[in-house]
């Protein structure tokens, strides 16, 4: 039976005083609700640009199951339910006769005999006529020519993939065209390394200088300026958190991806007024050393900022730090400490770490038993709402290009075409776990997101139940998506709140506690 957090509060996170908090004296985050993310996607890194955290060793199990749990439907996810040889040659036969029209016999007729070819295994016994084919380049849906290239990829017919490659999609992308033409440049040099098998090499791909740390910090400023994915998870799970602890004076919270902890300044500023004086805050940021380059340092210059800031509002505050990854966690690495009340947040974190799939040592669940056996009084868990950790090749190539079509989307209508900051920030903070669960396998893939009913699964069987989420947090959220484009969707629904853009459902915010 879930429960609810019953306590009522009149705190406020979405904006925080300026006479608490002086931008001038910081000038690192002087945006700090724009400018922060729990990703830190640089040049050099395996990231997420919801999730900076570095995940250990790797590999995959292809699993085809597909949950129920994501009801938001997309215009192409049809195509994730094919399994079988009749099936998909039937699929992609109707992706033929709309790529080029009933007209086009002869160029239907070229591919159409290397495609029954190929859809039994063997190579093609005729080539297509490609410069035909780019003749009519003009008649071609984008989406259904990648997933035909994703296809041939799938199936091991190389000739047929690099025709698509080089002979058509190369003249279709563009990282300065619309969404799908952005996206799909990316999906593009995804689908190059996966078939040149670039592994380690395959970040490369993308062609683009490593930023500096005033760079990659300015891209993503750019990205939670106009997306309100970040702030979603900041939000609500402060709004949690502080219901939770209405009642407690000492307060201790595990960040386990902190960024630049500009999430907890928003709580400290309301705790600070909170009646009968501020709790005592203490706080273990976990993370690892790929986010030094982007933070422009370690983590004592998070402590240092959450602490200064702390100071100012009056909050009694002490910063714990825990510079490691969370495969490497250990409970005594936590300070806990008795007569704390503990909160646990997992902000767009868990998916990187390896589960049953990957390695015997499952960190995904160890680190939920972990975090159970702590008795912590809430943990918060915000994730993309996508399934790429074990689906097969071809199926994460559907769910991938589904998903990010939206995010691109959301970016288009905040920001313009040609923008090069925009493109800059595309590439560096979203462009290479694109290409990462596209071209890598094993040790290399590090992006493997799950929906939440596979997350409802792994804390139930941990020992946690859910929590009813107040109206508060509800209302918290809606105040923020007020300041976005009308598109953006906000659902309470099997006891989470879904953002989604749309039809496509983004991220999930949930609340747990011990049974």
């Amino acid at each position: 039976m879930q429960r609810q957090f019953c306590h009522q509060s009149d705190l406020s996170f979405g904006t925080m005083k300026e006479e608490c908090f002086p931008v001038e004296s910081y000038p690192e985050i002087a945006a700090f609700i724009d400018c922060d993310s729990p990703s830190y996607a640089s040049v050099s890194s395996n990231k997420s640009p919801f999730s900076p955290q570095d995940s250990q060793s790797q590999s995959c199990h292809s699993d085809h199951q597909q949950s129920s749990d994501n009801t938001y439907g997309s215009p192409i996810s049809g195509m994730s339910s094919v399994d079988d040889g009749h099936d998909l040659k039937h699929k992609l036969r109707e992706l033929e006769n709309s790529l080029l029209g009933s007209d086009d016999f002869d160029i239907v007729d070229s591919y159409g005999n290397c495609m029954e070819t190929s859809l039994h295994g063997a190579s093609p016994s005729a080539k297509y006529d490609w410069d035909l084919i780019a003749e009519n380049i003009q008649k071609l849906d984008l989406k259904e020519v990648l997933l035909l290239c994703a296809q041939a990829v799938s199936d091991g017919d190389i000739p047929t993939a690099r025709g698509w490659m080089d002979n058509v999609l190369a003249k279709m992308v563009s990282v300065a065209g619309d969404p799908i033409q952005r996206l799909s440049a990316y999906l593009l040099e995804g689908l190059r390394a996966r078939l040149e098998s670039s592994g380690s090499l395959i970040y490369k791909a993308l062609k683009c200088d490593q930023p500096t740390s005033k760079e990659l910090l300015s891209y993503m400023h750019v990205l939670y300026q106009i997306c309100p994915y970040f702030k979603f998870a900041y939000i609500s799970a402060n709004a949690v958190i502080s219901e939770a602890m209405a009642n407690e004076s000492m307060i201790h919270i595990i960040d386990f991806q902190i960024a630049q902890g500009t999430q907890w300044l928003l709580l400290i500023q309301a705790l600070a007024n909170r009646p009968g004086g501020p709790p005592f805050i203490r706080i273990t940021g976990v993370d690892d050393s790929q986010s030094f380059h982007a933070r422009g340092g370690g983590l004592q210059i998070v402590g240092e900022r959450i602490s200064d800031y702390a100071k100012s509002c009056g909050v009694p505050f002490e910063f714990h730090n825990t510079a490691m990854s969370g495969c490497e966690v250990q409970r005594e690495n936590l300070k806990i400490i008795p007569g704390e009340a503990l909160a646990v947040n997992f902000p767009y974190f868990l998916h990187h770490m390896p589960d049953e799939s990957v390695s015997i040592e499952n960190h995904r669940d160890r680190l939920l038993r972990l975090v159970k056996s702590l008795s912590p009084k809430v943990v918060t868990l915000v994730e993309q709402e996508s399934n790429t950790n074990t689906s097969p090749f071809f199926h994460r190539f559907v769910e991938t290009m589904d998903y990010y079509t939206a995010m691109f989307e959301s970016i288009d209508v905040a920001c313009a075409k040609d923008d090069k900051k925009r493109i800059s920030t595309e590439q560096n903070c979203v462009a290479r776990d694109i290409v990462n669960m596209i071209a890598c396998e094993g040790i290399e893939r590090v992006e493997r997101h799950e929906v939440f009913g596979k997350w409802r699964m792994r804390f139930s069987m941990a020992g946690f139940r859910q929590c009813s989420l107040n109206s508060s947090v509800m209302h918290s959220v809606q105040n923020l998506l007020k300041d976005y484009n009308q598109n953006y969707r906000l659902e309470h629904r099997d006891g989470a709140l879904y953002l989604g853009w749309m039809k496509r459902a983004m991220a999930t915010s949930s609340a747990w506690r011990c049974n």
